[in-house]
């Protein structure tokens, strides 16, 4: 258990903050709220695709730090906690709708469209939602950003979305999509095209979260970087982290799969 715990999390930003990063939301980076645009940062996304009360430690980890991120919820019952929501937002952290209207509505733009509307009014009461994220959903045929081909939501006050409105060319990706920092290999949709075999081909690729705090320790790691991390896989009960691995090297297998039968 030395990797995906909540003190080696605690360990990673700890290691950022001593590095010169700032650990700001998605929705400051937007803003440009930042110190010095030439100045490190992270930006901190969470995706909470399950386990809600993991999302709530990582959250009181970073507020302990004076660290802000923002958190994605989804409309299920496996995401979706409105005790929870408001304690994170109570921290001071940003809440965002990770949504997956597409595939909820059987790939029907307009159902789905109207599903947004609702779902993030429904948000709205616990927070003034201001981004979204797509929930990958790498089983549905489905992708969720396919929605913005006919719709706009900016018209909804909305101020960002990570895949669509993020500088790539300046801000370096990691994620722990596949419970590795170099998931991207196997993920559907959690991917930025084009850029990640940039990043590969120079070396700014790590497996494991102890390679990726000495790559941090050696200056390595760019100084604008959105760090995304799905807290259901950050714990230090060791039954949940074995159910964890466990549950997610089966999910990869399916995931190799899909992308083959994508290319074939």
């Amino acid at each position: 258990m030395r990797d995906f715990t909540l003190d080696i999390y605690r360990e990673l930003l700890e290691t950022l903050q001593a590095k010169g990063y700032q650990l700001i939301s998605y929705a400051d980076y937007r803003k440009s709220k930042i110190e010095n645009r030439e100045s490190k940062f992270v930006i901190l996304r969470h995706d909470v695709d399950a386990k809600p009360a993991n999302s709530l430690k990582t959250a009181q980890i970073e507020a302990s730090l004076g660290a802000k991120a923002t958190y994605y919820f989804r409309v299920g019952p496996e995401s979706n906690n409105p005790e929870i929501i408001r304690a994170i937002a109570k921290l001071g952290h940003e809440i965002g709708y990770h949504y997956e209207d597409m595939s909820l509505c059987g790939g029907d733009v307009d159902a789905a469209w109207s599903h947004f509307q609702t779902w993030l009014a429904y948000f709205r009461q616990y927070y003034a939602v201001e981004t979204i994220c797509m929930h990958g959903a790498p089983t549905s045929k489905w992708d969720g950003k396919d929605l913005w081909k006919k719709y706009d939501y900016k018209t909804l006050g909305i101020t960002g979305e990570p895949y669509l409105d993020t500088d790539f060319s300046d801000v370096f990706y990691l994620t722990d999509t596949g419970r590795c920092w170099d998931g991207y290999k196997v993920s559907v949709r959690d991917k930025i095209p084009g850029h990640q075999d940039e990043w590969t081909k120079a070396g700014l690729t790590w497996h494991t979260t102890p390679e990726l705090l000495q790559a941090i320790g050696q200056g390595r790691v760019p100084k604008h970087v959105m760090m995304t991390t799905h807290p259901q896989r950050w714990t230090n009960n060791r039954g949940a982290w074995y159910k964890e691995a466990i549950l997610q090297n089966g999910k990869n297998i399916i995931k190799r799969i899909l992308l083959w039968k994508t290319k074939n």
